[in-house]
């Protein structure tokens, strides 16, 4: 797998939110590396990260899809092209299952290796629903899908204004919803890598607590605290009824991956050609940060939870 140019996080925003219809601003959360990368380096013209996937999850739920059909219909107008060379990248037909369709997935007309990947944010959480939901979007290029994560609905919780009118998700409402989408370590890959989607996933909890704990050292700050407090307010405000079973199931996965000296090692190294692109971590410092996470994160939040 080759890798991607290392991107500026303060230009592409910008740029992505220039490209957006400005009343769909609004209605913007950017999630993923794009939004950690913003939230930790914004200002520092020294630091960069490495991503190809820029998601852009539309809220709130009601609106998600015909928010996705006027940015799609906007880009398009604006020579932004559908991702070529992927499985399902022409657009399919009315009659073709959501599940089935192309994710909305536009690459900017200059040509550069990032595209967008258009969300929508979930529902009202129901144990019994499956937690990857896909819905159609009619354009008139056609038909394309946008997918929705049960818990990616933790990104919707007080996210964090910029100066672009686009909102990006808090780190650790993206940590904890990546720590609830896995609970083990899979055995699902990344398409055409040899790498785990668990072990990316957990990774970047990792990743983003010692980017938050490097920040509150370099800052005499104490943010780094306040993730187990929010972790259980979020989870309390959008999954009520499930708040106390879901806290403690979150750390599982965490928990797991430091078992495994390979999944760590292979957690790592995704990072730090990632997240961490602009970092020197290593693996003693990556796993501390794991043991850091359960014992000031996970263990709070079980503790508070089982109350």
């Amino acid at each position: 797998m080759t890798l991607s140019i290392p991107i500026s996080p303060n230009a592409v925003l910008a740029q992505v939110a220039q490209a957006l219809p400005p009343h769909c601003r609004q209605d913007v959360i950017i999630i993923g590396s794009l939004a950690a990368g913003y939230h930790f380096f914004s200002g520092d013209g020294s630091k960069s990260i490495r991503t190809k996937d820029i998601d852009c999850m539309f809220s709130p739920h009601a609106k998600a899809v015909a928010s996705a059909v006027q940015v799609t219909e906007q880009l398009l107008q604006a020579k932004w092209s559908q991702r070529k060379g992927t499985e399902w990248s022409a657009p399919g037909g009315p009659d073709v299952p959501a599940d089935k369709l192309p994710m909305v997935r536009l690459q900017p007309p200059t040509g550069s290796e990032w595209f967008i990947e258009l969300l929508g944010a979930p529902d009202t959480y129901r144990p019994d629903v499956p937690m990857k939901q896909y819905h159609a979007v009619k354009t008139s290029a056609g038909y394309f899908s946008i997918c929705s994560f049960g818990f990616l609905a933790l990104a919707e919780w007080e996210p964090q204004s910029t100066p672009f009118g686009i909102r990006i998700a808090r780190p650790e409402m993206m940590a904890l919803a990546n720590m609830l989408h896995h609970e083990r370590v899979g055995v699902e890959l990344m398409s055409g890598t040899p790498w785990k989607r668990s072990n990316k996933d957990l990774g970047r909890v990792l990743a983003m607590a010692y980017l938050a704990v490097e920040r509150d050292r370099k800052n005499a700050s104490n943010d780094f605290d306040e993730w187990a407090p929010r972790m259980w307010a979020a989870l309390n405000a959008k999954f009520p009824g499930q708040a106390q079973a879901l806290a403690h199931r979150a750390g599982n996965g965490i928990r797991i991956l430091l078992q495994s000296p390979a999944d760590l090692d292979q957690a790592l190294a995704i990072c730090n050609i990632g997240l961490l692109a602009s970092m020197e971590v290593n693996q003693a410092a990556f796993a501390a940060t794991g043991r850091r996470v359960i014992a000031e994160v996970i263990e709070p939040l079980e503790k508070v939870a089982a109350q």
